[in-house]
């Protein structure tokens, strides 16, 4: 959704500029500048009295496409920033559908065993070599059967 707002954003954008342009190379008519106010003939210059030349079609029909992308973003982006939950909450609601691998349990770091701590003054052949310790057999006072 939010690719499809970002392109139509893109193309008002440029349709704003080719309308900037067409109607700045457009010359007007000399009957339309102070009988358009006063409205002596005027309805010739408004409702289209002639068919216009190309520019003019262009025109229009870059105005109207101008104003269905305005009504058609302002109705994306208000459905889109008012969604009630988003993608992420989605994905928390329904923990089941977590993708393969997603969560791959991680291994216990290996240490080396030249990393392993020796007691200070010894090396490491020596503190290789541990003294064995004696444990006594355990003993119990149980009654013999």
């Amino acid at each position: 959704m939010g690719f499809i707002i970002g392109l139509l954003t893109i193309f008002m954008v440029l349709d704003c500029l080719v309308l900037i342009l067409l109607i700045l190379v457009q010359l007007p008519k000399k009957e339309a500048g102070a009988g358009l106010a006063f409205g002596a003939g005027a309805t010739d210059a408004l409702f289209g009295a002639g068919k216009g030349n190309v520019l003019t079609n262009i025109t229009k029909y870059a105005a109207i496409a101008f104003f269905v992308l305005a009504v058609l973003l302002s109705v994306l982006q208000s459905n889109y920033y008012h969604r009630t939950t988003s993608e992420f909450e989605k994905s928390l609601a329904n923990p089941g559908k977590i993708p393969a691998g997603a969560m791959a349990p991680a291994a216990a770091p290996q240490t080396p065993p030249s990393a392993e701590a020796t007691p200070v003054g010894t090396n490491a052949a020596q503190a290789a070599i541990k003294p064995a310790t004696l444990t006594a057999p355990a003993t119990t006072n149980a009654p013999a059967k």
